[in-house]
């Protein structure tokens, strides 16, 4: 990546190149993790198809208490398998953090290296991220508890102006809340080695007048990611929707279902997590070059004499 101030299609470049340069452990990372995740389910589904019928065919008043535990079980797998790939991903982002700092620099980590770099910091990545999920999480419930008050307490009318008022500003805050203090902490606390508490306000002091800017690139990448995503995972996404219905009769319907579904995960996360963390990652680098003259010591690092 230039050691420079960036623009958009810098970020975006360097990105893709960072993960060319080193796809084993950004994209090998993240494979990783999610197919490990996602054969949770797998392997439960199909020990569940062995011991009882899954097949799509059956009604609910059919169904023995046997077969009846087995769906459950393969949806909780499901939604275990996704819980455990979500976990991983904090990870993997963590890596990527220092994958993108040494690629800054012209170093090349392997996996083991990438893994090696987190130690350390893991667990705090770990609360850091169960701690913005909280203040969000909280964020949430507190509007969703005003709105019960005012729908309870007031007439129709001051209902609809609190509605006009108060969805427009909270989706500002929101947004706000997004970058300032929930987008930039993550590659600070690993590549910074800092606390949870310390990321959270190094995040809030590298977004500072850099608002727009920040929130226009990480929204873009969002959406880039998201329709990039769907498009890789598309083939088994139909594929799982449409296949157990024309095996209904088949007591392996419900296993397809699993297993095309954890492929989707699987493909589409190989390259979400790589790109978006990537570019969070390039971002930071980004911010503090621009505040810090960072490039500078980068620079310095990579034995490059500024002239």
């Amino acid at each position: 990546m230039p050691l420079r101030p960036l623009a958009l299609g810098d970020m975006y470049d360097a990105a893709f190149r960072i993960i060319r340069f080193n796809p084993r452990a950004t994209v090998g990372s993240a494979v990783l993790v999610a197919a490990v995740a996602m054969a949770v389910p797998v392997l439960v589904t199909a020990l569940l198809t062995l011991l009882a019928d899954l097949s799509a065919a059956q009604s609910g008043e059919d169904l023995s208490t046997a077969e009846i535990v087995g769906y459950a079980g393969s949806i909780g797998s499901l939604f275990l398998g996704t819980a455990l790939q979500s976990v991983g991903s904090i990870l993997v982002t963590g890596m990527i953090a220092h994958v993108t700092a040494a690629a800054a620099i012209g170093r090349r980590l392997t996996l083991g290296e990438a893994w090696a770099a987190t130690r350390g910091s893991r667990w705090r990545l770990v609360g850091l991220t169960l701690l913005l999920g909280l203040m969000l999480t909280g964020l949430l419930l507190g509007y969703g508890v005003l709105w019960i008050l005012v729908v309870v307490l007031l007439p129709t009318w001051a209902i609809v102006v609190f509605g006009v008022l108060s969805v427009p500003a909270f989706l500002a805050f929101a947004c706000w809340f997004w970058i300032r203090v929930y987008y930039l902490p993550v590659p600070a606390l690993m590549i910074e080695r800092t606390g949870v508490l310390a990321a959270i306000g190094r995040g809030f002091r590298l977004t500072r007048r850099q608002f727009w800017r920040t929130f226009g690139i990480a929204l873009l990448t969002v959406v880039v990611g998201a329709i990039a995503g769907s498009m890789l995972s598309a083939p088994f996404t139909i594929a799982a929707q449409l296949l157990p219905f024309a095996m209904a009769e088949s007591r392996y319907a419900v296993l397809v279902l699993v297993v095309l579904s954890a492929i989707a995960t699987v493909i589409q996360t190989a390259f979400v997590t790589p790109f978006t963390s990537a570019v969070t990652s390039v971002q930071y680098l980004d911010q503090r070059i621009r505040k810090e003259a960072y490039d500078v010591e980068l620079m310095t690092r990579a034995g490059i004499t500024a002239s």
